[in-house]
């Protein structure tokens, strides 16, 4: 439907024109056309008509009540509007007349307008064949569309439109050529003892979205190599119809990182819901000896770029992820000896006073694989293991409460090898803790190819969070779980390290610009969540496509964008600097006073990782209670992922327990903010400073939006001053690496 007649030609009626419009010719054409255009809409179609009223009109009377040109124009347009819609049965709708609008020279427009529903894909393959028939003619003068009349009065305006444009304007045609769509209709095969959608039917039908997706771009056989996290919001039922799309954001070397939006609609009311987002990564396959090297993938929308440019921060936020369990339960206080013994203790008070030993929710499971539970590859499908998986983890929770929960969370599957038709297939699954309100599900899936086989592959893992919901669909308290001892305890530490790391991620991501405060706590468990959200909020900010220009100045531009409630500015001047060296020169705060009179001072508290740091910053900027304003900033850079990517610094506040706010300063706050730099030539770099307005800077960026101010223009000509000054000086920029 999409594509159905995306841009019709030039179309003419072979009807003959009344003599009061006749003698039309195309600019610079000798020949008289003798024709009109007509364009149909989505919901209206129009045959436009430009004419002077003449002598009548210029003595104030109604043109349309006293002009017989006028109303011959009328009927005829009616006429060819008409013809124009006799496929799509539209000859009872009432036309609408209407004046459109008057330009110079007591020039008026006029339009017939037929408001009609909307076209199916077999009237629009019957206006189409009724249309193609109707003779064609080429305008010579490349101003399509205009067509001027001898005759003193006699103007026609033509125009294309696409078959499925609004009345506003053509409607966006443009669609990803990774981007697959999955409609599919649950039914009660799909579903489970409560009649709704499988979690593991869901996740074989994004697993085969998502792979297709992937193979489209690459052109070769794919496996999946991970899923990430995801969160389900609703569950689904039987009738209803699950909507899945799936398309490629970015291409690395050899893998690439496939979004899936999955939503459902109820088909009895039309209501639609989003279920869920998933983010899976695909490895092309080749020929055993030959390596894959994916081509790279152009975004062109807003929101691909956006996607596109936060897809590498995931893909370090994923391969970080084990490093950042270790580090949390190494760190963590469960490590001490009688932190289970406390926890059991609390676990007491609890209403459900039942204490369930972990192996007594211990699962197995083989499963020989087939040629049907096979891909086209001859691998094992992905989706298929993870819906086994999913099945034992269910068994396993439902022998800790006794009932039947309900799957919220998965915690990215990891695909650490592949499996054939032949292998049998171990799947492991246990409690490992049991919270107050839910709990988490371990699963282990090991490979062996003969019964008689003693070593077997360890070939995915993933972890589980399950719910037990009550009549009202409020989450019950759960039982209390006793781990094993030895494994079963590290488990259970896990478990809950993995939880903190949860609500620490939820809390990031979901910090909106209207929560106070702005800052996020930081400590060691939540660093690499900070980090990617410092980062992502940056980078979403630069792909935004509305920035308008408000003021130019000795080559420093001045952007504006405004957004729902926020304001947004991005600064961008062109220097002639290595973009490696002012990344550098950029990176480091303790130099940013050099430049910009607005610091006063900036201390290095913490220097976090080799790409992240947290400087005190103390401002001569004064807040409304005469006070000096002082800031605590997590910098967090980025060197270009792929060719074409900028160096990335960006700034945003924290929260740190050795340094609360003091009587003496204001604690100022910073959402958003930071540099973006790009290579342009050998010799030339773009460097592009953004910042999204706080309340304490709201009245400072406006003063210099509206012209009363230059500081931004100064500040920033200091900026290049000093890039310009230290550009050969290595052990300003060194520093900081």
């Amino acid at each position: 439907m999409q594509t159905i007649m995306k841009q019709w030609p030039s179309i003419y009626t072979s009807k003959k024109v009344p003599r009061s419009v006749q003698n039309r010719r195309c600019e610079g054409d000798e020949e008289g056309c003798g024709v009109t255009e007509k364009c149909v809409l989505l919901q209206e179609a129009w045959a436009f008509g430009k004419r002077y009223a003449g002598k009548t009109e210029n003595k104030g009377e109604t043109p349309m009540s006293c002009c017989a040109g006028l109303n011959s124009m009328r009927c005829w347009l009616e006429e060819t509007a008409r013809r124009a819609l006799e496929p799509l049965k539209t000859a009872a709708l009432d036309p609408s007349f209407l004046k459109l609008g008057e330009s110079g020279n007591r020039r008026h427009s006029w339009g017939v307008m037929f408001c009609i529903p909307p076209l199916q894909t077999s009237n629009c393959d019957q206006l189409g064949n009724s249309m193609s028939i109707m003779p064609q003619k080429k305008n010579s003068s490349r101003k399509h569309g205009w067509f001027w009349g001898t005759g003193g009065a006699k103007l026609l305006r033509v125009q294309k439109i696409s078959i499925l444009s609004s009345p506003e304007g053509p409607m966006e045609s443009y669609r990803n050529a990774t981007e697959v769509q999955m409609t599919q209709m649950v039914q009660p095969c799909h579903t489970n003892h409560r009649r709704e959608l499988s979690i593991g039917q869901l996740l074989k039908w994004i697993d085969t979205a998502a792979c297709l997706s992937a193979e489209r771009h690459a052109g070769c056989p794919c496996v999946t190599a991970s899923v990430d996290d995801i969160y389900f919001e609703h569950t689904i039922s039987v009738g209803q119809v699950v909507n899945i799309k799936a398309k490629v954001n970015r291409a690395f070397n050899s893998s690439m990182e496939v979004g899936v939006q999955v939503s459902y609609e109820d088909l009895c009311n039309g209501e639609q819901w989003n279920v869920c987002k998933a983010y899976a990564t695909f490895v092309a396959q080749g020929k055993p000896s030959a390596k894959i090297k994916l081509k790279p993938l152009v975004p062109q929308t807003e929101e691909e770029k956006i996607e596109y440019s936060v897809a590498a921060e995931r893909r370090r936020m994923r391969l970080a992820h084990t490093e950042t369990i270790k580090d949390l339960v190494t760190n963590s206080p469960v490590q001490s000896g009688t932190e289970i013994p406390r926890l059991l203790s609390e676990f007491e008070n609890r209403e459900c006073g039942m204490m369930v030993p972990a192996e007594k929710t211990r699962v197995e499971s083989v499963e020989l694989i087939l040629p049907p539970h096979a891909n086209h590859q001859g691998n094992t499908f992905g989706g298929q293991i993870m819906a086994w998986m999913e099945n034992v983890a269910t068994i396993a929770a439902s022998r800790l409460c006794h009932a039947h929960p309900t799957l919220k969370t998965i915690e990215m599957f990891h695909f650490r090898g592949p499996s054939q038709v032949g292998d049998r297939l171990l799947f492991k699954a246990i409690v490992n803790n049991a919270f107050k309100n839910s709990m988490e599900v371990g699963v282990c899936v090991e490979a062996y190819r003969h019964e008689m086989e003693v070593s077997r592959r360890h070939i995915n893992s993933a972890f589980m969070t399950f719910v037990v919901l009550n009549d009202e669909g409020q989450p019950r308290t759960l039982p209390m779980l006793k781990p094993e001892p030895g494994d079963g305890e590290r488990r259970f530490k896990e478990a809950s390290a993995r939880k903190k790391i949860r609500l620490d991620r939820k809390y990031v991501f979901s910090c909106k610009h209207t929560e106070v405060p702005l800052s996020v706590p930081w400590d060691q468990s939540n660093k690499v969540y900070l980090s990617y959200n410092n980062v992502t909020a940056l980078k979403t900010l630069v792909a935004k496509a509305n920035w308008v220009l408000t003021s130019e100045r000795d080559k420093v531009k001045m952007y504006t964008l405004e957004e729902d409630k926020f304001l947004s500015i991005r600064i961008e001047m062109t220097i002639c600097i290595d973009a490696m060296q002012a990344f550098l020169l950029l990176s480091d705060l303790r130099h940013r006073h050099e430049w910009d009179s607005h610091y006063a001072s900036s201390e290095l508290v913490q220097q976090v990782d080799k790409e992240d740091m947290i400087y005190h910053v103390v401002s001569h900027t004064m807040s409304e209670e005469n006070k000096p304003q002082d800031f605590v900033i997590l910098v967090s850079q980025r060197k270009p992922c792929s060719k074409g990517d900028p160096y990335v610094v960006a700034f945003r506040s924290v929260t740190l327990p050795t340094h609360p706010a003091k009587p003496e300063y204001t604690r100022g706050e910073t959402l958003c903010s930071g540099f973006c730099i790009w290579q342009e030539t050998d010799e030339l770099t773009k460097v592009s400073y953004y910042h999204q307005a706080t309340s304490g800077v709201l009245a400072y960026i406006t003063t210099n939006i509206a012209g009363l101010s230059s500081s931004f223009h100064s500040t920033f000509q200091a900026c290049e001053q000093f890039l310009q000054k230290n550009k050969d000086n290595l052990s300003v920029g060194l520093q900081n690496l």
